[in-house]
């Protein structure tokens, strides 16, 4: 299939820049019938399709916020982020509907997608031939509608949720984007992912699921600037090498739990594929072992960068091949003006080698708070510099380096996980006097998560608690460990001494993260 510019594609199907800029003008005017107006929230719960980029584009018509959803988690999760952000409408795939339809509440408009044929076979689903009453299908709710024509106001862009310490995700809530601040948004897709302004020509994949943060931003972020994009159903190595030779894709998002897996591929297999056409391989959200990352570089060229950033920093730092080689471990340095302060508990400067928690400033940043939490937003800023809760050093050349966490977010093959969370769900399970989760380190994964449960019942299995907390949390959340323990150790305030649970699982390890 030809990948013309501006085009979408999945599967067999294909959507021009065109055709998908038509369907969001008339998806804006439905939205708006629906009660959707500046500022209020329209939920995204699909996996990567058409109507993800189409509902993106209406919310931007309305200046409404686009609020992706992670589609693994349980109705209770999903629930309370529809809950919190207050949406009025829900797009949603077919499949997906019915596990969390009972979380939905009363006063949400949904519409549902069908899930389409290569996402199906990808994911196991059968087909969904009928709508639940008082649902609406997806073209039909866009059908016949007048396209939006009002010139849009400033920009709210995407809402993502990130996953809170304190158990409950938080919204992440930009202010309106002038023109000028959305020229800014632009050169951060540039000058952080590789991908121009005028992306005529590129051929980008999408890997990685966008209702993540970095996802989200690269495939809306390069669509937007005219590249084609090429979106792969469900990750998988040897298709994705076939992907990059049918097509001679050019760049791609990525993380390191991917090139593990394409690393493990019988040579034989490799050798099939060219994958000459690349130019711009950058992968972030997880530490990647240095081996892999050299390994990749032996095997693709020099095209395979890195970032650090966070959902409410964006892009701080890069990573060049150059840099990955003769600075192994670090991530990166600070680009478009971004500046990095190392401090101690006392929030004084430490110099280069010493390791403190790591803030940054953007002066490209665009202001934010969290929804409904701005305490926590002023709890991370120390004069205008904000803090994702790393600690870390820089090196004399200015170069980042991470240590640990300050606080217990885990990152497992490229997600972000807050014990709090699962600690919360598994504490009230009946006989659980108490529990610590964090995370183990994991060969594919690089941290997989552990949990230590003090039980008033010695009959429990770890088999029963995964069970039970498969009805609170999402599957990729479910400890891959459990231990059980007569007591937990702890700090003399009470609470458990995680790191004395930790320090034995990375024992011998060059990280702690």
């Amino acid at each position: 299939m030809d990948m013309q510019t501006g085009a979408v594609i999945s599967g067999d199907r294909i959507r021009t820049a065109e055709e998908r800029a038509a369907n969001a003008a008339k998806m804006a005017r439905a939205l708006n019938g629906a009660g959707i107006s500046m500022d209020d929230c329209v939920a995204i719960y699909l996996r990567n399709d058409f109507p993800f980029f189409e509902t993106s584009a209406a919310c931007t018509l309305l200046g409404a916020y686009a609020t992706p959803i992670n589609w693994h988690y349980t109705a209770e999760e999903a629930g309370y982020i529809l809950r919190d952000c207050d949406a009025k409408v829900l797009v949603i795939h077919t499949d997906l509907l019915a596990p969390i339809r009972k979380a939905v509440p009363d006063s949400v408009t949904i519409v549902a997608v069908p899930t389409p044929p290569e996402i199906a076979a990808a994911y196991g689903v059968g087909a969904h031939d009928t709508t639940p009453a008082g649902v609406h299908l997806y073209d039909d709710f866009i059908a016949g509608q007048e396209p939006w024509t009002d010139a849009p106001p400033a920009s709210r862009g995407t809402m993502i949720y990130t996953s809170g310490t304190t158990g409950n995700p938080k919204g992440v809530r930009r202010d309106p984007m002038d023109e000028d601040a959305q020229a800014r948004t632009a050169m951060q897709v540039q000058e952080g992912f590789g991908v121009p302004i005028d992306a005529t020509g590129i051929r980008a994949c999408m890997t990685g699921p966008m209702y993540h943060s970095a996802p989200n931003a690269y495939g809306l972020g390069a669509a937007r600037n005219g590249a084609a994009i090429l979106l792969q159903a469900r990750f998988d190595a040897e298709d994705l090498l076939r992907l990059i030779d049918t097509h001679k894709l050019t760049h791609m998002h990525v993380v390191p739990t991917m090139f593990i897996r394409l690393l493990r591929l019988p040579d034989e297999v490799k050798a099939k594929y060219d994958v000459s056409s690349l130019v711009h391989v950058i992968h972030g959200a997880a530490p990647c072992p240095p081996e892999v990352k050299r390994k990749m570089i032996e095997w693709w060229g020099p095209v395979i960068y890195e970032y650090y950033g966070s959902t409410e920093n964006g892009i701080v730092t890069i990573v060049t091949p150059d840099m990955a080689i003769n600075k192994t471990g670090t991530v990166g340095k600070p680009i478009a003006e971004n500046q990095i302060r190392i401090l101690d508990d006392d929030k004084n400067d430490l110099p280069p080698g010493e390791i403190g928690e790591v803030y940054i400033w953007r002066p490209n940043r665009t202001n934010f708070t969290y929804h409904k939490r701005e305490d926590a937003r002023r709890e991370m800023d120390v004069e205008g510099f904000l803090t994702n809760g790393d600690m870390g050093w820089l090196d004399e050349d200015g170069c980042l380096f991470l240590a640990d966490r300050k606080n217990d977010m885990v990152i497992s093959g490229g997600v972000n996980i807050y014990p709090a969370e699962i600690e919360k769900a598994l504490i009230g399970m009946p006989g659980v006097k108490d529990c610590a989760v964090f995370g183990i380190p994991d060969p594919e994964f690089g941290e997989a998560l552990a949990a230590h449960v003090e039980m008033a019942d010695a009959s429990v299995a770890p088999e029963d608690v995964k069970a039970y907390l498969k009805e609170h949390v999402a599957k990729y959340k479910i400890p891959r460990e459990i231990v059980f323990s007569d007591g937990l150790p702890r700090e003399d305030s009470g609470k458990i001494f995680k790191r004395k649970l930790r320090e034995p699982y990375w024992e011998g390890m060059p990280r702690r993260i």
